[in-house]
């Protein structure tokens, strides 16, 4: 399996749309949000509008890649990266926020992709990356362990139990 980070395109309009597609048709929440925070079937505004440019409010800058998987040209996840942190995000959200495809899970693809967003991190001038997710989630947890993330704590969220998990990317 090769995998590689893309932008949403006209080029990768029906495998992004397939991917969505089939998401939206489990019922399960999309994350990371900012795949799902606008509607996509008007392909060229959401492509337009898919990044957040400009800090207001709770929002950062970010950056959002799609994960295709080059041997079958089908798009597998998405990662989203928050150019830093605010007071919001450091307690729960962190830089990262990543989501494969219900399809394609338990495949070693989060694994993989993480690794790729902790380089455009390192692009982006990040040394230490924070991700987050529910405890429950061993999959996730999984998977930033498996790219260098030791747990920091774990915090309760609206009822939900949440972990904290640093990268150092130096």
């Amino acid at each position: 399996m090769n995998l590689k980070l893309i932008k949403a395109s006209a080029e990768y309009k029906k495998q992004i749309s397939d991917m969505l597609d089939e998401w939206y048709g489990t019922g399960e929440k999309i994350i990371p949000y900012s795949i799902r925070r606008i509607d996509y079937h008007d392909f060229e505004y959401y492509c337009d509008n898919l990044e957040i440019k400009d800090a207001s409010g709770s929002l950062v800058p970010d950056s959002t890649f799609f994960c295709l998987d080059t041997d079958r040209n089908i798009v597998v996840g998405a990662v989203n990266i928050r150019h830093f942190l605010n007071e919001s995000l450091l307690l729960n959200g962190g830089h990262i926020g990543d989501g494969v495809v219900p399809s394609e899970r338990r495949k070693g693809i989060a694994t993989a992709m993480i690794g790729l967003a902790l380089q455009e991190c390192r692009k982006l001038g990040i040394e230490r990356v924070l991700m987050v997710c529910d405890k429950d989630n061993i999959g996730s947890a999984k998977s930033i362990i498996n790219n260098g993330g030791v747990l920091e704590n774990e915090i309760c969220v609206d009822g939900v139990i949440e972990q904290r998990y640093w990268i150092d990317i130096k």
